[in-house]
């Protein structure tokens, strides 16, 4: 799919060439019997050209226009054709003279700019100008090729206008170095990354059935058998390496698209390339990577049903000797066809893995949903980067997301639809918070002194169940420093954990503060909890115990943590479960009853429904 809206096609060259003539015998279908100095500016609708683009075509003269005329129309022309005639001597050698270096000057030596040159009046000579103006293509990459025509006798006529066209939304010059006749470095890595999406099971080859899916994908056709079989014969006949156990290498891959642009088949590879989200730059096009997303206040981001299918493909694809578990070198392979990692070092502490430090399938998952909720750009300019649109055969990766209601509808209703939850761990220094953040991840105390604190994060996430629902719940640490003076975004979240030390005498007073400073007149659930419980409880010195200012703020009685070798999951699940079902303040005392209450209630109903049922049957009977 091509992304650009028009094509505006500039002529220029010495006067009395037939520029105009060339324009008024593409509209008319003949030649005009009286020429004017100047076309007027013609605009052909997209169904009728064969690139399905609306394109204009701009006639300029120096009978009529100045110096400031060209300038804004070379600044704005997608394509510039340089006319020359054929038995004209002089208009040919203008084109290295004068219009080349004045083109240059408006656009600079590295503009993308493609020209075209056009040797009119080709019906009256019978030689070729092609020798004359080759040397000026080899010189100037910019040229994209040479077309002689005919506006009197129409020859050529509209495969000029198609070549200007082609040069704009198919140039050669980001493919291909006519100098080193192959492929560029640029195009070479593009079709490296292709290659490897392509490559379904990771085996280095592209076998009939990923060849099949290939086409079908950017060409919207199957590849007939002998189609293919004719591209095994030309790969295998042509480069050494180009086919192993009957599939198609990488290097074979590249073989046959540098066949295609020398054949004059740009549209072929630059089809390809576009399926991928490549521009006429070769980069990822922004829209290709960064999708809008309609993301109201108050609502967050999660991965959808597709998303998690495409991950699973991922990691299966990946995981190469099948353990369940994405080595260093697996996650290495896994992001190549990213321009750089997105993981850094501190992601093994912040989802499970195995002992050896391996991602497992779950924090594999976790990781995903983590950078999802806090930074949903990066997961779709991620996913593009790993071909999610060409996998699950998607428009965008907008597909990948779904974007929840906005909290206040949670709490009106009295229960989340989310499946991700933030959770922001609060406490002073010394309270065991990332104690507290990697019990999440089943990891006790132990573990904990044998992290390396330089890559310690502040993010853990994990899953929880939730009345027998899998959620996943974030564990978010606020520094300590940021604590008393919080801003609107950290203060968001889903549920907010409260720590002390039961063994600090000093400890609690920190909670109460942060929490009649930022939490006390704001709908979020906040759960208190004691760490260090496995030893002895000191009073706390402060006007009110943890349970009495639990009770007075009607919060949820105090929770106890340990972690020296048995961890204390229970609270993970609470604190899921008060973000699932977001009950306004006065109702959090007693979440638990009103949970329960709920059970009751429906199996009270469940009673009544079944008498009913019965009384029914019998009066049948």
């Amino acid at each position: 799919m091509n992304s650009r809206k028009d094509v505006r096609i500039l002529l220029v060259g010495e006067d009395g060439v037939g520029k105009t003539s060339l324009i008024l015998s593409l509209v008319s279908e003949e030649f005009p019997d009286e020429v004017p100095a100047k076309a007027e500016e013609i605009t052909i609708p997209a169904d009728v050209t064969p690139e399905r683009v609306p394109t204009q075509i701009v006639d300029f003269t120096f009978q009529e226009q100045t110096e400031e005329d060209l300038e804004e129309e070379i600044h704005k022309a997608s394509v510039i054709c340089i006319v020359y005639a054929v038995d004209d001597e002089p208009s040919i050698v203008k084109i290295e003279e004068f219009w080349l270096p004045r083109i240059h000057k408006s656009l600079g030596e590295n503009s993308r700019t493609p020209i075209v040159l056009v040797g009119n009046k080709s019906d009256t000579v019978e030689d070729h100008s092609m020798e004359r103006v080759i040397p000026l293509m080899n010189q100037y990459p910019e040229i994209e090729t040479c077309v002689e025509c005919s506006a009197k006798t129409l020859k050529n006529i509209s495969e000029l206008f198609y070549y200007a066209q082609k040069a704009v939304l198919h140039p050669t010059g980001p493919l291909y170095n006519s100098e080193e006749k192959d492929l560029t470095e640029h195009c070479k890595k593009a079709l490296s990354r292709v290659f490897k999406i392509c490559d379904m099971d990771n085996d280095g080859i592209l076998n009939d059935r990923e060849l099949n899916y290939f086409q079908k994908r950017c060409f919207n056709a199957p590849l007939q058998p002998q189609a293919l079989k004719d591209v095994k014969s030309v790969v295998e006949k042509s480069v050494t390496d180009g086919l192993k156990d009957d599939g198609l290498t990488q290097k074979g891959f590249q073989f046959l698209h540098t066949l295609f642009i020398q054949r004059g088949r740009h549209e072929t590879t630059w089809t390809v390339l576009r399926k991928f989200g490549y521009n006429n730059d070769l980069q990822l096009s922004k829209e290709y990577l960064f999708p809008s997303l309609k993301i109201a206040k108050g609502a967050t981001t999660e991965l959808s049903g597709q998303a998690m299918k495409f991950l699973n493909f991922l990691f299966t694809k990946y995981d190469k000797d099948k353990d369940g578990c994405l080595s260093t070198t697996e996650v290495q392979s896994l992001f190549s066809t990213c321009p750089y990692m997105p993981w850094g070092p501190d992601v093994t502490n912040a989802v499970c893995t195995n002992e050896q430090g391996w991602i497992t399938y779950r924090g594999y998952i976790a990781q995903w949903a983590l950078t999802t909720l806090l930074d949903v750009r990066r997961t779709t300019e991620y996913f593009g980067y790993l071909g999610y649109t060409f996998i699950t055969d998607q428009e965008d990766t907008k597909t990948a997301i779904v974007v929840t209601r906005d909290r206040k509808q949670d709490i009106l209703h009295k229960q989340s639809t989310r499946n991700v939850f933030q959770c922001n761990v609060l406490g002073p220094k010394g309270v065991g918070k990332t104690a507290f953040l990697q019990g999440l991840l089943g990891r006790n105390m132990k573990y904990v002194a044998s992290l390396d604190k330089d890559n310690l994060p502040i993010y853990t996430m994990n899953t929880v169940q939730v009345y027998g629902h899998e959620k996943y719940l974030l564990l978010h640490e606020i520094d300590i420093a940021k604590a008393e003076n919080m801003s609107s975004a950290e203060l968001t979240c889903d549920v907010v954990c409260l720590l002390y030390d039961v063994t600090n005498p000093k400890s609690f007073e920190h909670c109460s503060k942060i929490y009649e400073q930022h939490f006390q007149d704001r709908q979020i659930s906040c759960l208190v909890v004691g760490t260090k419980s496995e030893m002895a409880e000191v009073k706390q010195e402060c006007e009110l115990q943890p349970h009495e200012f639990c009770k007075r703020h009607r919060l949820s009685p105090p929770q106890f943590f340990q972690c020296v070798d048995k961890i204390t999951t229970d609270v993970y699940h609470k604190l899921a479960t008060m973000a699932a079902f977001p009950y306004l303040q006065d109702g959090l005392s007693s979440n638990s009853h009103v949970i329960l209450k709920f059970s009751i209630g429906i199996a009270v109903l469940a009673v009544i429904a079944f008498s009913v049922y019965k009384y029914q049957k019998n009066s049948k009977n």
